[in-house]
C-alpha cells in the first residue's frame, strides 16, 4: 500500500491536499486515529483497486500522536510505503486565514494564538516523521493543488475536455471555459441544397472546409487550445469545455468542433453538438421567398 499521511497545522492546506489526493484515484480519509492506520490498512488490502491510500491527521488526535514514530515503523516493516506530508504556515498567515473564513480553530480556545502554539507541540511526533514540509504561505489554492500533482503524478486522463457546438441564439454554454466564434465562416444556411443538413453532414463539412478562412482558423485555433489544454492540466484542473458557436449551432459549429475534435485528439476530447438537433433554422422559409 501507498500510503500518505497529510498533516499539520490547521489553515495551511489539508483538505485541498487531500481533494487533489482524491482526484489522482487516492482512497482518503478523515481524521483517523494513528493508533487505528494498521487496521485501516488491513481493510484496504482486501480491496484490489485501491492501491493509494491518504490519511488526514492533525492535532484532534491529541495524546494517540504519542504512538505514531512506533506505528509508522511497524508498518514500513511490514512492506508499505509510508510518505508524511506536513503542512506549516507562518503565524500571522495562519491568524489572517482564520479570520477570512471566520472559523474557530479545532482547538477550541479562547485565544487564537495560543490555539496555533499548542497545535505545533502537538504535532511533533508527526513533523519529525515529515518526509516533506511544505510552507504554504506564499502559496494559493492553485500553487499547492500542482506541487501535490507534480509529486504524486497525475491520474491517467485526468483532464476531460469537451468540445462543444452551440448556438449564439440559444445562449452560451455556461460550462465554457473557452468560446471560439465562428460565424465569420461561409454559411451553408444560405445554399439551398445544404440548408436542411446539419454540419455532420459530408456536403456541408465540404463546403464549410474548402475556405481558406477555415483553414487558418483552424490552424490558429489548434496551436492556441493545444496552449491552453496543456496550462489546464499543469493547473490541476479536472474538466475544461471549448465552446465553438456559430448563429444556429447546426453548421459551421458543428463542423468546426468535430475538426477540432480529431486533431486534438492527443487528449482526453469528447465531441458534443448542443443545438444541432433544435431543427431547421425559421430564417430558412424567408429565404425561399
Amino acid at each position: 500500500m501507498k500510503l500518505v499521511v497529510i498533516t499539520g497545522v490547521s489553515g495551511a492546506g489539508k483538505t485541498t491536499v487531500k481533494s487533489a489526493l482524491e482526484d489522482l484515484g487516492f482512497y482518503c480519509v478523515d481524521n483517523l486515529p494513528i493508533a487505528l492506520l494498521p487496521r485501516f490498512i488491513e481493510l484496504l488490502a482486501g480491496r484490489e483497486e485501491v492501491t493509494r491510500a491518504g490519511l488526514v491527521v492533525d492535532a484532534r488526535s491529541g495524546d494517540l500522536l504519542t504512538d505514531t514514530s512506533r506505528v509508522l515503523a511497524d508498518l514500513r516493516a511490514a512492506g508499505h510505503s509510508i510518505d508524511v506530508l506536513f503542512l506549516d504556515a507562518p503565524d500571522e498567515v495562519l491568524l489572517r486565514r482564520f479570520s477570512e473564513t471566520r472559523r474557530r480553530h479545532p482547538l477550541h480556545g479562547k485565544d487564537i494564538r495560543s490555539d496555533i502554539e499548542a497545535e505545533r507541540t502537538r504535532l511533533t511526533p508527526l513533523r519529525v516523521e515529515a518526509t516533506a514540509i511544505i510552507d504554504t504561505g506564499d502559496l494559493n489554492v492553485h500553487g499547492l493543488r500542482a506541487i501535490v500533482l507534480g509529486r504524486y503524478g497525475r491520474a491517467e486522463g485526468n483532464l476531460a475536455v469537451t468540445v462543444m457546438s452551440f448556438g449564439f441564439k440559444y445562449g452560451l454554454p455556461t460550462e465554457a471555459d473557452i468560446v471560439l466564434d465562428v460565424r465569420f465562416l461561409p454559411n451553408p444556411f444560405f445554399v439551398s441544397s445544404l440548408s436542411a443538413l446539419s454540419g455532420e453532414a459530408e456536403a456541408v463539412k465540404n463546403y464549410v472546409m474548402d475556405s481558406q478562412e477555415t483553414r487558418l482558423f483552424l490552424e490558429k485555433a489548434e496551436e492556441l487550445l493545444t496552449l491552453c489544454v496543456a496550462a489546464f492540466e499543469r493547473e490541476g484542473k479536472t474538466y475544461a469545455t471549448i465552446a465553438v458557436g456559430c448563429t444556429g449551432g447546426r453548421h459551421r459549429s458543428v463542423v468546426i468542433a468535430d475538426e477540432l475534435g480529431r486533431r486534438l485528439r492527443n487528449f482526453q476530447i469528447e465531441v458534443k453538438h448542443r443545438d444541432v438537433a433544435r431543427g431547421r433554422p425559421a430564417l430558412e422559409s424567408e429565404g425561399q421567398k
